[in-house]
């Protein structure tokens, strides 16, 4: 039997579920009865699935002639991609549409938890604003050295932003790019010289708790931490044993360990801002992202390769 069946892991969104079933007649796994794969896997093609589901390398080995993954997110920890390679399955994810909106983001927590703005909200709400200058000073955000964890498509968005801002910018990552920032090996140099410190990296076993407690000791009590990359990237406790202590100036979130959910020694500070895992949830880049999802079948099955794919 020639595979040629389309097989969606788990509700993508409104556009791409549509796409995939009305153009593409996608099989849901999700309303099939137990067994499915048992007696239809080896006619499945192709897959779509997203970051929040994954595909794991049993899934990979339960459809044999599996050809190309389709998956709607950036990231792919979730995706056993070295499983799908041996098996000469190409692998796709959502890349580009979403960098902007994920930049805009990360400014937004960057200004949000140097101005206090949560804070200031919350202040005005409760009827505390009586009197002009009784809110705490803050810190002031133009001018200011920006360091960057991670100078891939995101992490270049949010130091283009930072120009505007008349920012120095330098970045650390496993290798120097050609690009007009400055280069740091050593993450925790580039903590101690940063003002703000923005986490844009992936997450996965290799960048787990990269930024540990001695990285946020070397950013120090006037330092900023922002993190629109994944939760795990941090040293969350570590993270929160440095605000307690007035070792670390504040915090913009919108990744955590253990999401969905915070706990109350992050959610309750007002030095910290937290939002939850939204930098692409804009009805645009969503959008754009579905599209892309089903794009990415469309390409392989007109020409043999995904368009946006994950290398090795």
């Amino acid at each position: 039997m020639t595979a040629s069946m389309v097989l969606q892991l788990a509700p993508i969104g409104p556009l791409a579920d549509a796409l995939l079933r009305d153009e593409l007649k996608a099989v849901c796994l999700w309303e099939q009865e137990a067994g499915w794969l048992e007696a239809h896997g080896a006619g499945v093609a192709l897959l779509a699935t997203s970051v929040r589901r994954g595909c794991d390398a049993a899934m990979i080995a339960a459809l044999p002639n599996l050809r190309a993954i389709s998956s709607w997110g950036v990231g792919y920890d979730t995706l056993d991609v070295a499983a799908a390679h041996a098996c000469g399955i190409q692998v796709a994810n959502t890349p580009d549409v979403l960098d902007d909106c994920v930049a805009d983001l990360a400014w937004g927590l960057l200004i949000a938890a140097a101005r206090r703005i949560s804070a200031a909200d919350r202040y005005v709400r409760a009827g505390e604003w009586k009197e002009l200058g009784g809110f705490p000073l803050t810190t002031r955000v133009s001018g200011k050295r920006l360091g960057i964890l991670g100078l891939g498509r995101i992490g270049g968005a949010i130091a283009k932003r930072g120009q505007g801002f008349a920012m120095e910018v330098r970045y650390h990552g496993r290798s120097p790019k050609d690009v007009p920032y400055g280069f740091e090996p050593s993450l925790t140099a580039l903590a101690e010289w940063s003002d703000f410190l923005v986490v844009a990296c992936g997450g996965g076993p290799e960048t787990r708790h990269l930024v540990s407690a001695e990285v946020l000791a070397a950013l120090g009590p006037r330092g900023i931490l922002v993190n629109i990359g994944r939760g795990s990237v941090v040293d969350q406790q570590a993270l929160i044993a440095a605000l307690e202590a007035g070792r670390l100036g504040g915090a913009g979130l919108d990744v955590l360990q253990g999401e969905p959910g915070a706990p109350a020694a992050l959610s309750s500070r007002d030095d910290v801002v937290i939002s939850p895992h939204v930098g692409s949830a804009t009805i645009e880049t969503r959008e754009a992202m579905e599209r892309l999802v089903v794009d990415n079948l469309r390409a392989f099955l007109r020409e043999g390769r995904v368009l946006t794919p994950v290398l090795p």
